[in-house]
């Protein structure tokens, strides 16, 4: 068997609410999008060449030492704002982020990036800005498992969206949006309003157990990330698709649906 690349990718996990509601956006997929589509996802994608450039790097604040590391954080914030409109970045020689007036004649920026017509260095040059590395925590690492067609190397990352800038959903790759609690999340999943992925759901509790975007962050510094790959295990009872016990998951298991015999078999 032939075992496809896993290709390196970032999601980011936008946060929001206070003490009493923690609430997370998620994107509807496009139909059309050849993985995952139609559900119901975290905003990301594969890491681009650009996201490795030294012209780039230079203008990050608190990224990683590590070049793959330090492109899947450019990746995430980059995706963040190709897909959401949101821009984790600062001008040059302030420490705010960038607001809505800033963020407002940009906007058309967002579908160059995404075919290519503008490069992210040309971008961030033409328009004296820097990506806020340092306002993302690593929240978790999934790898495809080998039997799949199209795999991918996922780092999961949180970050707390600016209060002054509105994410929205690109209309391409995503055809809806929401700021959803992870508790409403799930129990969509579980009821039939929302189709969610394996992993997704799996991070769906795991941020959940936190109240806040403080909360939730400070959670996420202080665990280590175990990288997940899942795999099958038949049971008497069924197939069931596993993760590794010490990741961080209350839920390390889940039977997988019995595929139902064609009627000519």
């Amino acid at each position: 068997m032939t075992v496809a690349p896993a290709l390196p990718a970032s999601t980011i996990l936008l946060l929001r609410g206070d003490h009493a509601a923690l609430e997370v956006f998620m994107v509807v997929r496009h139909h059309q999008i050849d993985f995952a589509s139609g559900a119901l996802v975290f905003p990301g994608g594969k890491v681009d060449d650009g996201d490795f450039d030294a012209e780039v790097a230079a203008r990050c604040d608190g990224a990683s030492s590590d070049p793959t590391m330090r492109a899947l954080q450019v990746a995430a914030i980059r995706e963040a704002f190709e897909e959401c409109g949101v821009l984790l970045a600062r001008r040059e020689g302030s420490p705010a982020l960038i607001g809505v007036d800033t963020l407002a004649p940009l906007e058309q920026f967002r579908a160059k990036l995404v075919d290519g017509s503008v490069s992210l260095a040309a971008f961030l040059s033409d328009h004296g800005l820097r990506l806020a590395c340092d306002t993302l925590v690593h929240f978790a690492h999934w790898v495809t498992p080998e039997m799949m067609p199209k795999r991918f190397d996922t780092h999961f990352f949180l970050a707390e969206a600016p209060h002054d800038q509105v994410a929205l959903h690109d209309g391409y790759e995503s055809v809806d949006s929401v700021w959803i609690r992870p508790d409403d999340a799930l129990a969509g999943a579980r009821d039939g309003r929302y189709t969610v992925i394996f992993p997704t759901l799996r991070n769906l509790e795991k941020l959940g157990k936190s109240a806040g975007p403080t909360a939730a962050m400070s959670l996420a510094q202080e665990s280590r990330v175990v990288s997940v790959t899942p795999w099958t295990e038949r049971r008497a009872d069924g197939t069931y698709l596993c993760i590794p016990k010490d990741a961080g998951y209350d839920h390390c298991e889940e039977k997988m649906p019995e595929r139902r015999q064609a009627a000519s078999e």
